[in-house]
């Protein structure tokens, strides 16, 4: 029988008086969907590793608690590669797909990433920070749906410069940058990657990568790599790139 599972910030867990409380579209989902009741039992995942057992103890209409009966293991364990996924900006649902499938492929991290040939541009700071929220709530439902206890982190955008440069700084592992038309068959380059360590993928838009982009990435360090012949659109080439790296080092078999 699938689980009936939700999603509970780490905040909203009371483990002195062992509650939990769901707000908003989980209770929701609760109440309306699968209409439970109290004394049914749910489990409530923290988006952090953590999966527990509860049973519900009181359900009104914007909140529901719950009491914690036990933590149990995950339903799907979390890959031992620790995979961060980089991706140019995307038009309309394309960035959306992407982080709903780069979820259920395993991945920890989703950076948006400012190139120069981005298919989008943001247009202010506000228009950035609710596109992040709707990408984290994406992240999250495909969590729930997939059986992970680890939401990945989306992050804010930042510029094509500012990641080759702190990525591998601030990631740590091995950095990839794929392109279309330059650089190594991705399989002669998996000597540099160990199994269960950590990557970066970086992954360009429909506009692929500029000379200077490229140039830029091998100086600091990145290894340019390609899937082979095929032009494949942006969002295509992310998802396949997740699940090769996670077939190759990870634990999708």
């Amino acid at each position: 029988m699938t689980r009936r599972r939700f999603y509970a910030a780490p905040t909203a867990f009371d483990h002195k008086h062992n509650t939990v409380t769901l707000v908003a579209d989980e209770v929701r989902h609760l109440r309306e969907v699968l209409r439970l009741k109290a004394g049914d039992e749910v489990y409530v995942f923290n988006g952090e590793g953590k999966e527990f057992l509860g049973r519900i103890e009181e359900s009104r209409r914007d909140t529901a608690l719950l009491r914690i009966i036990r933590e149990i293991e995950p339903a799907r364990p979390d890959s031992p590669l620790q995979l961060t996924l980089a991706l140019a900006l995307l038009k309309g649902e394309k960035f959306d797909l992407v982080v709903q499938k780069a979820t259920e492929l395993g991945v920890i991290r989703i950076v948006p990433v400012i190139t120069k040939h981005a298919d989008i541009r943001l247009r202010d700071e506000s228009d950035a920070a609710k596109r992040v929220t709707r990408w984290q709530r994406i992240a999250m439902e495909a969590a729930k749906q997939s059986g992970r206890a680890v939401v990945p982190e989306v992050a804010g955008a930042v510029t094509f410069a500012s990641l080759i440069q702190s990525a591998g700084k601030d990631e740590g592992g091995t950095c990839l940058m794929f392109s279309e038309r330059d650089g190594e068959p991705l399989l002669r380059t998996t000597e540099l990657i160990a199994p269960n360590s950590k990557l970066t993928a970086l992954v360009g838009s429909e506009g692929g990568w500029s000379d200077e982009e490229i140039a830029a990435a091998r100086a600091a360090a990145w290894n340019v790599v390609t899937l082979g012949g095929r032009t494949l659109r942006a969002e295509t080439a992310a998802i396949a790139v997740t699940a090769l790296l996670q077939h190759l080092f990870g634990d999708l078999i």
